[in-house]
């Protein structure tokens, strides 16, 4: 379990995890979101190839979490309506 997939999935995590946590701004909190959810799906694919459940399990969790980040910090329409009021 050390293939393409898994790696991508490892190096992505770390980096979306660092955008996060930096909290430079909602923007760029929303693209960590949204790599997240990118590698959520990668390692739900390992999982699943891999024979791994609960490595799959646990990413279709987390990416239900992770998709609702993208929605609060980059879709979201009332929060879009708050910053352009604010301006």
């Amino acid at each position: 379990m050390n293939g393409v997939l898994e790696w991508f999935a490892s190096i992505g995590t770390i980096i979306a995890a660092t955008l996060v946590a930096l909290d430079m701004g909602r923007r760029i909190t929303g693209w960590g979101f949204v790599l997240f959810v990118v590698v959520s799906i990668a390692w739900i694919a390992s999982g699943i190839t891999n024979g791994a459940s609960s490595v799959a399990i646990q990413n279709a969790a987390l990416l239900l979490v992770n998709a609702w980040g993208v929605w609060r910090y980059l879709l979201n329409p009332e929060r879009r309506q708050i910053k352009t009021n604010r301006l």
